[in-house]
């Protein structure tokens, strides 16, 4: 079959090719990191464009390209209806369908705006820009949820993704298209001068990458441990038991139970997870003396929690917090929850939901949102920012930009979500804010990852998924590192973006 029977095929078959082009694009995602996969699916899908008849069909390729890759890379996201499956488990398909549906819009835009650049170049350059500024905008829009960018899928390996503290997970991004598009080039005009262009291109921007990043890993490669220990406690509840009001007391007591392992007198910070304890701890003050029971002399504990504070109306509305305890039961610092999840600790637009919508939402709470990344000073310790749950997906959103942390804690409970790729992508997820931030980040788990990240993204230290455990460690002597991407944030990949279209109309320009 020649290539012009392969096109033809493909075409009259445009959509379904497009469907699982997008499908099989998750492969390269963690924790599979199939990263070859992508020279097929993002060439195709280049090709698909190129050959396309106007922006409504361009406009149809990208919607079901990124229908097949958000479906199925957000799919672990049905896992938590699951949990519950007699009431929820109905809403599983309409989850699946309902990510691919919505989330493909953001693939969608770029093909159908980059449809107006007719050469295959100006194309190429325009698309991938438009892809990461989507990616981008998606950070933000309806609060935000930037899962699954295409710069993690070169976390296979540390040296790959160094360059996110120069252009963060959007300029990965940014390269990940320009890269694995690249032989897109060569294939539509098969010449001499296309495929020396696209093995140029592709050799520039892999060595330009993997070198930057070995250096880098070269010039951090420190193995100096500093006096403060910390031990992260991953009990590993099922997310089933975890609410159960029969296993509240129990659960609590694994915490503590755990906690007071042998070498507990040696610890600085003993760290549980998200909502660790069920019990609002600022109130409850049996509990909150019990829980002392796992606190060194001179240690603190650091745990996830839901609290509670009046509104306007003297109603009582949920937090999802973090303390900071002392051996005498004294709470010293406290850190709210401000990017809360959307359909999980609230829900968009509520009022305007349809009324046989509201019985399912209304089993949803309406958590507070607090103020944002703050720093916390306990004695002479290093300043941290805390962060809970998701809120460690959002680049450049991560700490205060007025006065920033040596180092972060993160904890979360992915629980909901059982032995799926969730759990994976969200620690790679961390590695690149550690990257990004040049910080050390300590992740708290309810059924894991549980891990210790140094500033330069490596786990130096972590408890699998779903086992039970302690995680004692020393944490690095150089807690935190300036970066470029620290400084500057989003501003170099959205540079870059926009560069890339300016070369775009130049290239169109020159042509016409």
């Amino acid at each position: 079959m020649t290539f012009s029977q392969i096109k033809t095929a493909i075409n009259t078959h445009s959509k379904t090719a497009a469907v699982i082009l997008g499908a099989a694009s998750v492969l390269a995602l963690p924790p599979y990191f199939i990263f070859p996969v992508l020279f097929i699916t993002f060439s195709s899908l280049l090709l698909l464009l190129q050959t396309a008849s106007g922006y409504k069909k361009a406009f149809a390729l990208g919607y079901w390209f990124g229908f097949g890759f958000y479906a199925c890379g957000l799919a672990w996201i049905g896992n938590a209806l699951l949990v519950e499956a007699q009431t929820f488990g109905w809403l599983y398909p309409i989850a699946f369908l309902a990510s691919g549906a919505f989330f493909g819009l953001f693939s969608a835009v770029p093909a159908w705006l980059s449809f107006y650049f007719k050469n295959i170049y100006a194309k190429y350059l325009s698309f991938a820009a438009l892809w990461v500024i989507l990616e981008w905008i998606r950070s933000f829009i309806l609060t935000g949820f930037p899962w699954n960018l295409l710069g993690t899928t070169l976390a296979f390996t540390p040296s790959a993704i160094q360059s996110a503290s120069v252009f963060g997970t959007y300029g990965l991004s940014l390269l990940v298209i320009m890269l694995t598009a690249a032989p897109a080039l060569a294939i539509y005009r098969r010449n001499r001068q296309n495929l020396i262009t696209a093995l140029s291109v592709m050799a520039f921007l892999a060595l330009a990458n993997w070198g930057y990043g070995f250096w880098r890993l070269q010039h951090l490669n420190d193995n100096h441990f500093s006096n403060i220990t910390v031990r992260v406690v991953q009990p590993a509840i099922p997310q089933s038991m975890k609410w159960s009001p029969t296993s509240l007391d129990d659960n609590i007591r694994q915490y503590i139970t755990l906690s007071q392992k042998p070498g507990l007198q040696n610890i600085d910070f003993v760290i549980w997870g998200e909502t660790a304890s069920p019990f609002p701890l600022d109130y409850d003050e049996y509990y909150r003396q019990e829980v002392t029971q796992a606190i060194p002399a001179q240690g603190r504990l650091i745990t996830g929690l839901v609290r509670y504070l009046p509104d306007e109306n003297n109603r009582y509305q949920p937090l999802n917090s973090m303390f900071v305890i002392n051996k005498d039961g004294m709470i010293e610092g406290s850190y709210d929850k401000s990017h809360l999840v959307p359909f999980g600790e609230y829900i968009p637009l509520r009022d305007w939901l349809p009324s046989w919508v509201r019985p399912i939402t209304n089993t949803i709470a309406n958590f507070k949102a607090g103020n944002g990344p703050e720093n916390l000073q306990i004695a002479s310790y290093p300043p941290f920012g805390t962060l809970i749950c998701y809120e460690i997906i959002f680049p450049a959103q991560v700490v205060n930009n007025f006065q920033k942390p040596e180092w972060l804690i993160n904890l979360t409970n992915d629980g909901w979500y059982g032995d799926s790729a969730g759990p994976h992508q969200h620690l790679v997820a961390t590695q690149m804010r550690a990257i990004e931030e040049g910080l050390t980040i300590v992740r708290a788990a309810n059924t894991g990852i549980s891990a210790v990240i140094d500033r330069s993204g490596r786990v130096t230290a972590s408890l699998p998924l779903n086992q039970s455990g302690i995680l004692d460690t020393k944490l690095p002597k150089e807690l935190s590192i300036s970066t470029f991407y620290g400084k500057y944030h989003n501003i170099i990949p959205l540079i870059l973006c926009f560069f890339n279209l300016a070369l775009a109309f130049i290239l169109k320009i020159r042509i016409r």
